[in-house]
């Protein structure tokens, strides 16, 4: 049986409460907007994206977009091999049941299919996870005990009665603690919470909460340490995921307002479309609108905008022919 593994803070109360007022807020945005589909796509995208970038996976957001898409990518193979594995198992969560042991290690066995020999089966070695320096940070549970942890862990997350954003952190947490496999233990944590989330409110099942972890990385593993020194304690990583869930929220609010409002850049809603644009024509500056387009998610109208909007706020300039030429971001302008 599962001990009790966190304490409860009054400050979640606000963090939900929050979150409440922004679902409210972006069923009623959606219903203006004409390309949910478009954006819940991008939004996944970038999802695999940085989860996978998280655990040192080298393609860009480009890239990882062209294996969406189906286009050959010039990379190394196994990272090509952890995105499509990465985006099957996304695609496959409708199918799964989140406190089904059986289902858990079928998406970990998706995630890394062709990657390691123990794909989707718990681990037979003992393992330590390390840190930059090569100090142990935490040794995962005894091997032997793994297949009984996560029996009761889904068997007390089905059972929880707290709300569902906390409980699909503490999952999330424990699922990090315990380790149950050799390799993908953060991809399968993350893909967990989402799967949670998921079922409680299908809008979740495209936030791109992975982007936002990876944004503020070092504070994901700050909060994942710190609820297990001096003991077990899942109270600040939940704190650190609440608000993850906040911003995400936030973030797609914006884009979808901005689809279904089209309010300008200097009213503030643009600002995720441009730093995206910003951040594809910095690894590929001949870049068509309309291959910007493809990447981001939007119309080549709404690219050929924020391409604009850059430019004369300069931020980016156009260099040489207009048919042949390339774009050139200006950093620190």
């Amino acid at each position: 049986m599962i001990p009790e593994f966190y304490t409860h803070r009054l400050e979640w109360l606000h963090h939900i409460e929050r979150i409440g007022e922004l679902l409210g807020r972006i069923s009623a945005v959606e219903e203006l907007s004409g390309r949910v589909p478009e954006l819940r796509r991008s939004n996944r995208i970038g999802s695999v994206h940085s989860s996978t970038a998280i655990e040192g996976n080298q393609l860009s957001l480009a890239q990882v977009t062209d294996v969406a898409n189906g286009t050959a990518v010039f990379a190394s193979p196994r990272d090509v091999k952890e995105v499509e594995n990465a985006l099957a198992a996304y695609e496959a969560l409708d199918e799964l049941d989140p406190w089904s042991v059986s289902d858990f290690l079928r998406a970990h066995g998706l995630l890394t299919e062709g990657l390691i020999n123990e794909s989707g089966r718990f681990r037979t070695i003992d393992v330590d996870i390390v840190g930059p320096t090569g100090a142990v940070l935490h040794t995962g549970s005894r091997h032997e005990k793994v297949p009984r942890l996560m029996s009761e862990l889904l068997e007390w997350g089905s059972e929880s009665t707290d709300h569902p954003l906390v409980v699909s952190s503490a999952v999330h947490f424990l699922i990090e603690h315990i380790h149950p496999f050799r390799d993908g233990n953060g991809r399968i944590g993350r893909l967990w919470q989402t799967l949670i989330l998921g079922q409680w409110r299908s809008v979740f099942a495209w936030m791109p909460t992975e982007t936002l972890i990876r944004q503020n990385q070092a504070g994901y593993y700050e909060a994942l340490q710190a609820s297990r020194v001096p003991e077990i304690d899942a109270a600040p990583f939940i704190d650190y995921m609440l608000g993850v869930v906040v911003g995400s929220l936030e973030t797609y609010e914006r884009r979808t307002s901005e689809d279904a409002s089209g309010v300008d850049v200097n009213g503030g809603v643009n600002g995720d479309v441009n730093e995206r644009l910003l951040v594809l024509l910095r690894e590929h500056p001949g870049l068509s609108a309309a291959a910007l387009a493809r990447h981001l998610g939007v119309s080549t109208r709404t690219a050929q905008r924020h391409r604009n909007q850059l430019r004369d706020a300069g931020r980016i300039r156009h260099v040489g022919p207009a048919k042949t030429g390339h774009w050139e971001v200006l950093d620190g302008q």
